[in-house]
């Protein structure tokens, strides 16, 4: 019989303990340990294994040895871990004025109100335990640079001037609720748009406005996913689409962008991993974090997979017009006429206005077999009454005309001057090498984890700050399965960027984990 997995035993632990992930990391810290959330749900997922320090710290709070947890022996202290949950359950609580009512017959300890149970393995580390630590130095009066998300604003880009007196001028008039699925003119905009890049099939009833494409996510993967089915997600992804498939009660099963092919789809480990759950496909184009902007020929043979095992697709394009150096973007929906296709884009990245939260998602192709799935996204449409409506009066106005965002991203601009400064400059750090971007505002390195023996890209990113004041994203944060790569954005200023290049050069001539 197969000996179980070092996963499977810390699940089988924490279920006999009564612990769910959050009281792992509680239960550490009142021993003077740190385990992050997100660390430990990587481990629950099997994902990462622990280094031995971590692997003692959790047997001790299960009440197992390290030994059995990590597999190596077979018997499970089945006594000590009831012991252990017994007497944590049994140990009263602190008092605490927000847990307690007080009666005439004294204190009464209030229950505890934990989050769900649905979040325990819903991880969004682009704002996670690595950004808290940075929000508590900051608190503490550190100067933090924050190149960890695709944030204009703070750095000097400004909304299109149009685009702010329209908003201005139109704000009387979006005191009330619009359509649900948005104003009709910023439909019909999205709609010629969406017509402009050769989608076919495409009903303004059919077009949705939104909080920015991360509500319309969301609410896609709740309107799609029962219990149980599966989605494919790039690895590395944007980290919402996994977060929200396993909101829905779905399984994210992630395939393989390949590095060494400029960061394209795997195409073989895609259909490998389609199985009798499997219910879409999400592409991410341009992609974020690599940078990558996919051919016309890696595109037609995702569809290709899509159509053979009748699978929707979900493309999201929030980069389309924010490629470099004469790429042309090829928009998937384009390519499946026969297909049931949704496409999600919005203004957030290509007029500098993430704040203003303006995205949409436009349904095209075989319509008639999502006929059910347009039912529930009309339904939690509605429930969501309608989106930012002063935000959806500009949508006519930037998508029309004269397009500011090419000045950034042609020779001379400041978008397309920084990515190639960037790339140079972690390409001549030893130990670093980085594939040169397509489009967007990232670029996602790799680091030689022997030379530097990094285990933990969390506890790295962590060292960064702490050494530097330089707050990046690591890889896991993105589905990424090995602890060998970091998100940078190359947001900031040429000044900034040069300074922050320098930092990071001087840590990994230094750093050992």
């Amino acid at each position: 019989m197969a000996r179980e997995t070092f996963q499977t035993r810390l699940k089988r632990a924490m279920e006999s303990a009564g612990l769910k992930q959050v009281d792992l990391v509680r239960i550490a810290a009142e021993r003077g340990a740190k385990l992050g959330k997100s660390q430990v749900s990587q481990y629950v997922s099997g994902k990462v294994t622990p280094r031995r320090d971590v692997m003692e710290l959790l047997a001790g709070v299960l009440g197992v040895t390290p030994q059995w947890l990590m597999g190596a022996t077979d018997a499970m202290p089945d006594d000590v871990a009831a012991a252990d949950a017994t007497a944590e359950a049994a140990a009263p609580q602190a008092p605490s004025t927000s847990r307690q009512k007080t009666t005439d017959q004294g204190s009464v300890t209030m229950r505890e109100f934990k989050k769900s149970n649905k979040l325990d393995n819903v991880l969004y580390d682009v704002r996670g335990p690595v950004v808290d630590e940075a929000a508590r130095m900051e608190e503490d009066g550190a100067r933090i640079l924050k190149l960890n998300i695709g944030n204009p604003a703070p750095f000097g880009f400004r909304a299109p001037d149009e685009v702010v007196y329209d908003m201005r001028q139109q704000l009387t008039d979006c005191e009330g609720y619009s359509d649900s699925r948005g104003l009709f003119a910023a439909r019909k905009a999205i709609m010629q748009y969406a017509q402009l890049r050769n989608i076919p099939n495409v009903d303004m009833k059919h077009i949705y406005t939104g909080n920015g494409v991360s509500e319309l996510i969301q609410l896609s993967m709740h309107a799609l996913v029962d219990d149980g089915d599966e989605v494919l997600i790039p690895s590395p992804d944007y980290p919402l689409w996994t977060a929200c498939v396993t909101l829905a009660g779905g399984h994210a099963v992630h395939y393989v962008c390949d590095e060494q092919n400029e960061w394209n789809p795997d195409l073989a480990d895609m259909e490998s991993k389609v199985t009798s759950r499997t219910k879409a496909i999400v592409v991410i184009n341009p992609n974020n974090p690599t940078g990558a902007v996919y051919s016309k020929e890696v595109l037609e043979g995702i569809v290709e997979i899509a159509r053979k095992h009748q699978l929707m697709i979900f493309a999201d394009e929030i980069y389309d017009r924010l490629i470099m150096d004469g790429y042309q973007h090829t928009s998937i929906a384009s390519l499946a006429p026969d297909l049931p296709c949704v496409t999600f884009s919005g203004l957030s990245k290509s007029h500098m206005i993430c704040g203003y939260r303006v995205g949409w998602m436009v349904l095209s192709g075989n319509q008639r077999c999502m006929r059910d799935f347009i039912y529930g996204v009309n339904m939690l449409s509605n429930m969501r009454l309608c989106s930012n409506v002063p935000a959806q009066s500009i949508v006519q106005t930037a998508l029309g005309g004269y397009q500011s965002v090419n000045e950034y991203i042609r020779p001379g601009g400041r978008v397309y001057e920084q990515r190639n400064y960037v790339y140079e400059a972690l390409n001549a750090i030893d130990g670093i090498t980085a594939v040169k971007p397509k489009a967007a505002f990232y670029i996602f390195p790799k680091m030689d984890v022997k030379k530097f023996n990094i285990t933990d890209d969390e506890q790295f990113a962590l060292d960064l700050l702490h050494q530097k004041k330089i707050l990046i994203t690591r890889g896991g944060g993105f589905n990424w399965g090995e602890p060998d790569h970091f998100r940078i954005v190359y947001l900031p200023r040429m000044e900034v960027l040069r300074e922050s290049m320098e930092d990071l050069a001087d840590f990994f001539a230094h750093y050992r984990q």
